[in-house]
């Protein structure tokens, strides 16, 4: 073998870093790994300055553990160096990157090492840190004679290798001195459980823990606060220096604190967070850290809650007159001795506590058994109110229930002190937020300040106003809306226990039954009150036969109370008109609060006024508020601005008229229930179908009235002009008959037609006083047209018509002029006239055709052609028989239909009136009310009862036809 060669330098530099790895992974005190390291970087790397220092994170300062310089003087490099912002020192700890430095004499952000480079002429600089899990546990400061900071890349792998080697043995150090001062805070806590056990009272046992506390962390002080409720502040029960203190004591050092001055302080403490208050650091904010360290006078604070079944009983402070940053050894230390102290509170008041919780066991039961007994519900109410204002010292005992129609909490009961007075206004609805609190809530909701508190918000006001500064709430129902709540309330600012909390959530699901009963209760007194309202309207419709206008109004005005009763409207009015009108009625029903003014006297126009026409668009009901009515509107009808106003119209039929429109007002905004408007819908409907029958027999009996003078006045002529006939008719027999041959055969004709004149009227005169008589008579159709054509030979000679008969037998010269000397064309001769005859009342018929004869001559144009077609309808073909269906037996009887046809002018909607199959309203303004499309109407009715038929139409070519079905002699008769 030959002799081991001398290692080259690459291999050198690596053994090299492996045997101070190496030594480093070996050794266990810090001083030691930091010469270690400080003497490999002195032998492997050209340096003339290095420095090492540990990294205080709490205190934000570096510890100088040594290093080399030129002039062998390190007194410096063992220093103290508090970091301050913009120091280059510090951005490396904060950044945790190596920085550079080219010349360090001319760096202003490194002061005191600017003058040490100065000193020792050293120009670049690099800084690294010492790091391990992004966290900073020291420094390396490396300073060269030479301008620049340039590191090779395989020096600084070597560099970098021993400092991470470095980092992580610091930080196990670190865990491990921790984990030393952790255990040693568990004798302390040992001893004080044990001394825990062995006392009996509980100012000795916070002694102990206040002792304990204050040896292991020695601040300045160590105190534990007492919470007061009823005043709602903190008041120093054990102090180190002040063993044992009383709340009412003069001479407490440690100084006490009301909620209302810290409130953030209170809170955290509240829910169970412990709160530290160190050098620049704080768990609250600074506002209220600030304003606390100067209400206890200290610096540093360390507080615990002491906190038994989620109530805060107080808290353990421990307080130093210096800054100070609190470890997490002394945190868990605090909370724990402070959860010891809230273990061995509840056992002085053991025997208390027992008691009330059976004194809360009775009051529940004594409420429940108030419910389901015979008792008044306002007693067991009274009795309920007066215990839980006792047992949980408040002010006001209120139970709340929401109205769905006027959207407001209302106060269905309350108790209070006799010095005060009872709460008269009404709670808006909650906001969705509060709403959904209470819907979560499985408590009572409390409420201590409430002048901070923004829960409630919109009863804030209201509540403040009377005096309540603080409040439990409670949902007594379960719904989207809680329908009902029990609210207790205190004039200064307080909180509550759980177990009052848990008292009066158990008295408010109880009271929840007996708000139940009250709405069923309520319930059926409106079901009771909408029947009989019912009743009464019914009973109301059963008196309009017999009573007189007075009584009708007065009838109106009940049945409009009825109505307003059910949704208890202090305002209710009609707003009536007859149809053509233009103008409507106020009829009054109720008005029961002065704030409603009604100016009866005003005409109020039915096309131009907004009430009237919002209801008539309107299918159903219309409510709105008063705000929206307009100006016109206001001048007869006076309402709150608040009010709301509900109308419909009186609506039968949809092809009836209207004749008014209902009206009810509030004086303030309500939501009825859909139950009531319903109801009222009803009622308001029925009484438009009585106002509708009233109008319709006022008509009848004005139309019977005056048909009946009418008939009685034409009678009596009739008698007196057949009285005279007869009279005329006897003195011409007493005369005698003339000597003259032919002046006698003229004057025996003329006396026959006065004597057939005379017996048609006596006829008349006794068998039709009172009613028609229909008489059983024929005669031939030509006749029959001859003597109509003959009665209206003057008008048409007045109008220069032109008037052909068609279908009797004889044919039309179409040619013929119309300035021939006769104007009638197409009626057969004797010898044909036998051809067709018609049977029945012929009298009658006579005047139905002379009235469509009329008829057609007035509606034509001067100089026109009216055409009579006459056309032998047989039973024996089925398309004719079904045309004449409407004569009585048709299938067995032949009809002659007669058609008068000319080029008139005639209205769609008289056509549309006079159809047989149109659903007339009596009450509407029509054409058939006044002649002459009242005598076709008459005509047509007078046919029907005749066994015939007539029709009106228009053909495309715009003529009008009168189509008349009548009867035809058979063969057989």
């Amino acid at each position: 073998m030959g002799q081991p060669q001398k290692p080259i330098a690459a291999e050198q530099q690596i053994l090299s870093l492996g045997r101070v790895l190496q030594s480093l992974r070996e050794e266990d005190d810090v001083d030691v790994l930091i010469e270690t390291t400080i003497s490999y970087l002195k032998e492997e790397f050209d340096y003339r300055l290095i420095w090492i220092a540990l990294y205080d994170r709490l205190n934000h300062i570096l510890f100088g553990k040594g290093g080399i310089t030129p002039d062998r003087d390190t007194s410096f490099l063992h220093q103290r160096v508090v970091l301050s912002p913009g120091d280059l020192l510090e951005q490396v700890v904060i950044e945790q990157h190596p920085l550079g430095i080219a010349d360090l004499q001319t760096e202003i952000r490194a002061a005191e090492w600017r003058k040490i480079a100065e000193k020792l002429q050293i120009q670049g600089t690099i800084i690294l840190p010492i790091r391990y899990k992004d966290r900073c546990l020291g420094l390396l400061l490396l300073g060269s004679d030479r301008w620049g900071y340039l590191l090779t890349g395989e020096a600084k792998a070597r560099l970098m290798m021993v400092l991470g080697e470095l980092g992580a043995l610091l930080y196990q150090h670190e865990m491990h001195k921790q984990q030393k001062q952790t255990k040693r805070s568990d004798e302390p806590l040992l001893e004080l459980l044990e001394n825990l056990r062995t006392l009996t009272n509980l100012n000795q046992r916070l002694e102990a823990g206040v002792q304990a506390t204050h040896k292991f962390i020695s601040p300045n002080r160590t105190n534990v606060y007492w919470f007061d409720r009823e005043g709602r502040y903190f008041w120093c029960r054990m102090s180190n220096q002040l063993v044992k203190s009383d709340r009412n004591s003069s001479n407490q050092q440690a100084p006490g604190m009301t909620v209302q001055d810290l409130s953030d302080f209170y809170y955290a403490l509240a829910v169970n967070q412990i709160v530290s208050i160190g050098d620049a650091r704080s768990s609250l904010k600074s506002h209220f850290t600030a304003k606390l360290l100067q209400r206890l006078k200290v610096r540093s604070l360390l507080a615990a809650p002491i906190i038994w079944q989620k109530n805060l009983l107080g808290f353990l402070a421990v307080e130093s007159n210096e800054p100070r940053i609190w470890t997490e050894t002394d945190k868990n230390f605090v909370q724990s001795v402070a959860s010891l102290m809230s273990l061995v509170t509840p056992t002085e008041s053991m025997e208390s506590t027992i008691k009330q919780i059976q004194e809360d066991a009775q009051l529940t039961g004594q409420v429940a058994q108030g419910i389901y007994s015979e008792h008044d519900l306002q007693e067991t109410l009274h009795i309920c109110a007066k215990r839980v204002l006792a047992r949980l010292t408040a002010t006001r005992f209120l139970l709340l229930q929401y109205d769905p129609e006027q959207n407001n909490y209302q106060f269905i009961y309350q108790s209070q002190p006799h010095n005060r007075r009872p709460l008269t206004f009404t709670l808006n609805t909650l906001k969705e937020l509060d709403v959904q609190l209470l819907q979560r809530s499985t408590e009572a909701v409390e409420i201590e300040n409430l002048d901070e508190d923004l829960r409630f918000f919109n009863w804030r006001p209201f509540l403040l106003e009377s005096g309540v500064r603080s409040l439990l709430i409670c949902k007594c129902t379960q719904s989207h809306i809680p329908a009902a709540l029990l609210v207790i309330t205190h004039e200064t600012h307080r909180s509550w226990t759980t177990l009052e909390k848990d008292l009066l959530w158990a008295v408010s699901q109880q009271i929840g039954v007996i708000v139940r009963q009250w709405q069923l209760h309520n319930r059926t007194t409106q079901q009771q009150k909408t029947s009989q309202a019912f009743e009464q309207c019914l009973n109301i419709l059963t008196k309009t036969q017999n009573s007189n206008e007075v009584e009708k109004k007065h009838l109106e005005h009940t049945a409009l109370e009825q109505i307003a009763s059910i949704l208890g409207c202090p305002l209710a009015l009609l707003l009536s008109w007859s149809p053509g009108e233009n103008l409507a009625e106020i009829i009054p029903g109720v008005i029961d609060n002065s704030q409603f003014g009604i100016f009866s006297d005003a005409s109020i126009p039915i096309q131009s006024e907004a009430l009237i026409q919002w209801a008539l668009v309107t299918e159903n009901y219309l409510t709105l508020k008063v705000d929206n009515l307009p100006p016109e509107t206001r001048k007869w009808l006076n309402t709150p601005d608040k009010g709301q106003i509900l109308v419909m119209a009186l609506r039968t039929n949809a092809d009836y008229e209207i004749t008014g429109v209902v009206l009810l007002a509030d004086y303030q905004e309500r939501r009825w229930s859909q139950q009531n408007l319903n109801a009222i819908a009803t009622l308001i409907s029925q009484l438009a179908w009585w106002c509708r029958q009233k109008q319709i027999n006022r008509l009848l009996e004005s139309t019977t009235e005056e048909l009946r003078q009418l008939n009685w006045y034409k009678h009596r002529r009739l008698e007196e002009i057949q009285r005279i006939t007869a009279l005329s008719l006897k003195q011409i027999h007493d005369l005698g008959i003339p000597a003259n041959e032919l002046t006698q055969m003229r004057y025996q004709l003329l006396l026959r037609q006065l004597d057939h004149t005379a017996t048609s009227m006596s006829g008349m005169l006794k068998l039709e006083n009172w009613q028609l008589h229909i008489s059983w008579e024929t005669m031939p159709i030509a006749s029959l047209l001859k003597r109509s054509l003959e009665r209206i030979e003057n008008l048409l000679k007045q109008q220069k018509l032109w008037i052909g008969v068609h279908g009797l037998g004889q044919p039309i010269d179409e040619q013929e002029s119309p300035k021939n000397s006769s104007l009638v064309r197409g009626v057969p001769s004797s010898s044909a006239q036998s051809a067709m005859a018609i049977a029945g009342d012929i009298v009658k018929i006579e005047l139905v055709i002379h009235e469509l004869l009329v008829t057609a001559c007035n509606r034509s144009p001067i100089g026109g052609r009216i055409d009579i077609w006459c056309r032998r309808l047989d039973a024996s073909k089925p398309s004719e028989a079904k045309q004449s269906s409407a004569i009585v037996g048709a299938e067995h009887q032949t009809s002659l239909e007669l058609s008068i046809t000319y080029n008139g002018a005639i209205e769609s909607q008289l056509l549309t009136e006079l159809h047989q199959n149109t659903l007339k309203d009596v009450l509407a303004p029509s054409k058939l009310d006044q002649p002459p499309a009242l005598h076709l109407l008459i005509c047509q009715n007078l046919m029907l009862e005749l066994g015939g038929e007539l029709n009106f139409y228009q053909l495309p070519d715009n003529r009008v036809v009168s189509r008349l079905l009548l009867p035809l002699v058979s063969h057989d008769s």
